[in-house]
């Protein structure tokens, strides 16, 4: 697992897949069963690393009811596409009150310091978290989500919560966002092989398993 340093990634010399997705993507959340059985199959022979892209943040966060018109319609097009269930607290509630923050900065602030107490397991974090928002209608503002889902990895809960609000933390994930910008991507979820010191975008958006595994097989095998 690369460590991020400043806003590189340290090399190294076993190929490493990296997944640029955001906790408010759609897509990625249609996403999360493709990246999880690709780690699954491919996990000893390749690295995998998850950045956070930050998609909704500073003037665009807000209340999700500026976009719930949008998402009303997308959601449907997410479900047949990639087979994801949005849950009905999250559409029942969450969006139809329309007052819920829709930022993308707490659970990126939580998936940068999960990953620096459970890398290895960074990729099902980060599925996790976008099931609770977009499954079980958990708010993004809400500390407790990253406490409680932190916990279920044998991560401290109270200290992943404490460590969000750390100027450390909030410089990390600042600098994510740029190296994210800085390695072309624009959209999510956006797959990265690299390669020693080369970066290859893999994919751009939503592709199915069949599809990502060939491609990655071209560039392992």
């Amino acid at each position: 697992m690369s460590k991020i340093n400043g806003n590189h990634i340290a090399e190294k010399e076993t190929p490493e897949l990296i997944y640029v997705y955001d906790a408010l993507c759609g897509w990625c959340y249609g996403f999360s069963p493709v990246i999880t059985r690709l780690k699954e199959e491919f996990n000893e022979k390749i690295d995998f690393l998850v950045l956070s892209g930050g998609m909704v943040r500073g003037e665009n966060a807000g209340p999700i009811g500026q976009i719930a018109g949008y998402i009303k319609q997308a959601y449907k097009t997410v479900e047949d596409a990639t087979g994801v269930k949005f849950g009905q607290k999250f559409l029942d509630e969450v969006l139809e009150k329309g007052d819920a923050i829709f930022t993308s900065l707490p659970p990126a602030l939580a998936l940068a310091v999960f990953r620096l107490e459970q890398p290895g397991e960074a990729i099902e974090f980060a599925a996790r978290l976008q099931k609770a928002i977009y499954y079980d209608g958990r708010l993004v503002d809400d500390k407790t989500l990253y406490s409680q889902i932190a916990s279920g990895f044998d991560v401290d809960g109270d200290e992943l919560v404490r460590r969000m609000d750390t100027d450390e933390i909030a410089q990390m994930v600042e600098n994510e966002f740029k190296m994210v910008a800085g390695m072309g991507v624009n959209g999510y979820p956006t797959l990265v092989m690299r390669n020693g010191k080369e970066l290859k975008i893999l994919t751009r958006g939503y592709q199915p398993y069949e599809q990502v595994e060939a491609l990655i097989r071209q560039h392992i095998d």
